[in-house]
């Protein structure tokens, strides 16, 4: 089964972006997935459809929590991506 894809929506200067940044990598490492940073500083479209919400985490396009990421809620989501047991 792949892996979901984990993205995490940032920008520059977020304090909460820094929290966000080690929760996803505490869930991730302990589920055996990677996952990828898309700073919206460089992206109009990014920046205009989660101007308020960042940080946002994206599991398969779909997002899922944003500014204090819920990382039981992280991990559940995953591991039902995963087809493991929640």
């Amino acid at each position: 089964m792949p892996h979901p894809d984990v993205v995490l929506i940032t920008k520059a200067d977020c304090h909460l972006c820094t929290a966000a940044r080690a929760a996803v990598e505490r869930v991730t490492s302990g589920l055996g997935i990677g996952w990828r940073e898309q700073p919206v500083d460089d992206d109009a479209e990014l920046r205009e459809r989660f101007a308020e919400e960042i940080p946002v985490v994206l599991v398969d396009g779909v997002q899922r929590d944003f500014w204090k990421i819920d990382e039981a809620r992280l991990e559940r989501t995953l591991r039902r991506a995963l087809g493991r047991p929640a």
